[in-house]
């Protein structure tokens, strides 16, 4: 007799919960998720391919437990005189937010963010024993520095997650945010920079921001930008204290010597990993453009996704597009979807499938 759920002794707190998790339908065109639909490309391929051949040679021993050739290859990446000693990463940058959860959250402590965001975030706290609180935003969800530092100072939360741009609606965040939210808490202030190579070219990151704030930390990933959601690796940036305390936390040998190695030579060749970003930006703008053309109201977006209002039934839109093998994200914000730029073939699927929806309803 197969036992279910409510017959094992789980937590009283996870009783009822869903695992998280997005539609994996073998649909056409999947833009769903905010993966980089590019390929990776041929030449860089074959020279992760080499590297990862190189690493099965000592596949029976364990890997580097400091991942530090990984560590010195993101500090370089990133740039502004980063070093590897304040830089950490893991299997996904939803594992590098849980160790940070982990170390810094855990129970009898609260976690904050600023509704809506992105998903995953309550239920990483929900999953270390912390409670998750949320901030409001303003009706576009932007946020404004004085309103934020107010929130922060009034609830006092011990960890409070940033995302920018934010999932799931793409809003651009002011490091005027970062600043006065850092100065108004005595707690750890997270920026997840996810989607930060498709915001403008100007744009700064909060890693300016890290010189003196040792309760700070900027999260990105290799799964966006680099077109490496498969391979699973996320990193941070922090004061090297900052690292030590997630050292705590890890598990033993937490990076494969397989996802180390793949890694390095993605990194290796961020170049031409990354000339894909201009062209899904392209994208996302021509999905803007032609969402307002079509009586749509997308929000303005520094992401690979663009989130839309101006839908009478979210569902049945949905449904319409699934039906011509279409798939995009039911966030749950009412009157809205959400679509992820993909190539100029996929794009056009999705905006022709749109337009011949509005023109049968």
């Amino acid at each position: 007799m197969t036992a279910s759920l409510s017959d094992l002794p789980l937590r009283e707190d996870l009783r009822g919960l869903t695992p998280y998790g997005a539609p994996q339908a073998p649909l056409p065109v999947a833009l769903n998720v905010n993966e980089n639909t590019h390929p990776v490309p041929d030449e860089v391929a074959s020279d992760i391919l080499d590297d990862i051949a190189v690493a099965l040679r000592d596949v029976n021993r364990y890997p580097d437990r400091e991942f530090t050739t990984l560590r010195e290859s993101f500090a370089e990446y990133l740039g502004h005189g980063l070093d590897a000693s304040q830089i950490w990463a893991g299997n996904g940058s939803n594992e590098v937010l849980q160790h940070i959860l982990q170390a810094f959250a855990g129970p009898g402590r609260t976690v904050f963010g600023f509704a809506p965001t992105y998903s995953m975030y309550p239920l990483l706290a929900q999953g270390t024993g912390a409670r998750w609180v949320t901030g409001t935003r303003q009706a576009n969800y932007t946020i404004a520095p004085e309103e934020a530092a107010a929130q922060v100072a009034e609830l006092d939360p011990d960890v409070i997650l940033l995302c920018a741009p934010n999932n799931p609606t793409g809003t651009p965040l002011d490091l005027a945010v970062v600043e006065a939210v850092y100065e108004a808490t005595r707690g750890v202030v997270v920026v997840d920079e996810a989607y930060f190579e498709f915001g403008q070219r100007d744009a700064t990151s909060a890693l300016t921001l890290l010189e003196g704030r040792p309760r700070l930390a900027i999260s990105r990933t290799m799964s966006k930008a680099f077109a490496f959601a498969g391979a699973r690796v996320g990193y941070l940036a922090a004061d090297p204290a900052f690292i030590d305390a997630l050292r705590l936390v890890r598990l033993p040998y937490h990076l494969s010597a397989l996802t180390q190695a793949a890694a390095i030579a993605a990194l290796r060749n961020s170049a031409t990993m990354l000339a894909m970003v201009d062209e899904i930006v392209d994208q996302r703008d021509r999905i803007t453009a032609t969402l307002e053309a079509l009586g749509y109201q997308p929000h303005e977006s520094g992401s690979n996704f663009v989130l839309f209002g101006g839908v009478t039934d979210p569902q049945a839109t949905w449904r319409a597009l699934y039906e011509r093998g279409i798939l995009i994200r039911d966030t749950g914000i009412a009157n809205h979807l959400r679509v992820t730029a993909g190539t100029e073939a996929e794009t056009t699927a999705f905006l022709d499938a749109l337009a011949s929806i509005d023109s049968a309803s």
